[in-house]
């Protein structure tokens, strides 16, 4: 990322106050970039397919910023079918991630969208460190063909497909966990429930993260 982008994203190109009245670091995406998202291998559209806005989220499942906003996107997601929410796995906090996402990779290619939604919010429901044993484990209990899941998460295609999603998140300028894009801006970790609900009723209003810019 150049030093003028990286710059952009430390100011916030557009004024998005968390929920505890702090500025979030934001900056615009170019189309081709944010287009390629779900073109990568083992993304999943989990939830309101049909929804008019889309929010991509970039989550490694041992940030906890990132379990606290999965709980909250869920929330919004029920509350409002215009949401379709798109969760990309991005395993960037060392090793027990990495096992994680070898799991979820393999639920990605076996489940449902649905159940893998359902999946990762059980993966979430414990505390301590996620891992293989976690992830596996939340796999389970979503009824999965285990000798097939075990089988997958050990696939040598792995490090390509998550080699290829860590570029286009750094391409994206996604430096924090979680990073959020949406309607053409990333918004490089989590502002909050409120933040991020008024982030989404804007793109319903008037096709921008934030009104009248």
């Amino acid at each position: 990322m150049s030093a003028a982008f990286a710059a952009r994203a430390d100011e916030g190109e557009f004024s998005i106050m968390a929920d505890d009245g702090t500025p979030i670091a934001n900056h615009r995406v170019p189309a081709e970039l944010e287009s390629q998202i779900e073109k990568l291998a083992n993304v999943v559209v989990v939830a309101n397919p049909k929804g008019k806005v889309t929010l991509n989220e970039f989550y490694d499942l041992n940030c906890p910023y990132c379990r606290k906003a999965s709980a909250d996107i869920d929330e919004l997601v029920r509350a409002n079918p215009n949401l379709r929410l798109v969760l990309v796995p991005f395993p960037v906090l060392g090793i027990p991630s990495i096992l994680g996402a070898r799991v979820e990779y393999a639920v990605a290619r076996l489940a449902t969208p649905a159940q893998f939604y359902k999946f990762h919010r059980l993966v979430y429901a414990g505390r301590g460190v996620i891992d293989d044993k976690r992830a596996f484990a939340a796999a389970q209990e979503i009824g999965l063909d285990m000798a097939k899941v075990q089988e997958l998460a050990s696939a040598d295609t792995f490090a390509k497909d998550m080699t290829a999603q860590v570029r286009l998140g750094d391409a994206l300028g996604i430096q924090a966990t979680p990073g959020l894009v949406i309607k053409g801006v990333a918004i490089v970790g989590y502002p909050g429930k409120a933040a991020l609900s008024k982030v989404i009723a804007s793109v319903e209003r008037c096709g921008a993260v934030v009104c009248g810019n």
